[in-house]
């Protein structure tokens, strides 16, 4: 299949948002709405709990033509041959991420550090990752960072910027705005009352003049 360039929109699941008994399905309707990006994201239960969870959405996110990552577990990844790992502060070490996943995505998160993401962008890194840019219901311990760095980073980095935390709608299209290439959501998609035409709103950000 052609993968799609690493821009749009990303959701990431919610062990109590997305619940496994729904999670199939409500990935389905964000991938409908134009969700480019899914990444699977569990910080309690197994891999052994995961793994069908995790085939039958790499499947889905295969058949939209989108891209399916696992947060932190580079073995899972490896077992259900994900397309790819995001990684944080206090997960994996990148250059070990790389020997095992090779050519694979490495999303990292870098925060509100431009330094850091210079280092991860030269050490094989296929995007980053900066926020919270707004209180977030999901990481509420999370600090605000600037929404300048947007454009700081667009200056010294050749790699997607993803931004992430606290978003909605109208947030997210002043990062947009601002030179975001991919918009990571989580509390907004999938409590939206239409998984589908919330996922179509951001989708639209990124259409040209959309937001300019």
């Amino acid at each position: 299949m052609n993968m799609p360039k690493l821009k749009g929109l990303y959701v990431i699941t919610d062990e109590k948002l997305t619940t496994y008994d729904k999670i199939v399905e409500m990935v389905e309707k964000a991938l409908k709405g134009g969700a480019k990006i899914v990444q699977l994201r569990d910080k309690t239960n197994s891999d052994d709990f995961l793994i069908l969870n995790g085939f039958l959405l790499k499947e889905l996110c295969e058949k939209y033509n989108a891209y399916f990552i696992v947060n932190d577990r580079v073995d899972l990844a490896l077992k259900i041959n994900a397309h790819g790992v995001h990684i944080g502060k206090e997960d994996a070490d990148i250059t070990e991420v790389k020997k095992k996943l090779k050519n694979k995505i490495i999303g990292v998160s870098c925060y509100g550090d431009i330094e850091r993401a210079k280092i991860m962008e030269s050490l094989g890194a296929s995007y980053v990752a900066f926020g919270s840019f707004y209180p977030s219901p999901t990481k509420p311990e999370a600090k605000i960072v600037d929404k300048s760095i947007i454009q700081q980073a667009k200056k010294v980095l050749s790699i997607p910027v993803c931004v992430i935390g606290g978003l909605n709608v109208e947030r997210a299209k002043e990062l947009v705005c601002l030179g975001a290439d991919i918009v990571a959501v989580v509390s907004d998609i999938w409590t939206a009352p239409s998984i589908e035409e919330r996922a179509k709103e951001y989708k639209n950000l990124f259409i040209s003049g959309s937001v300019f």
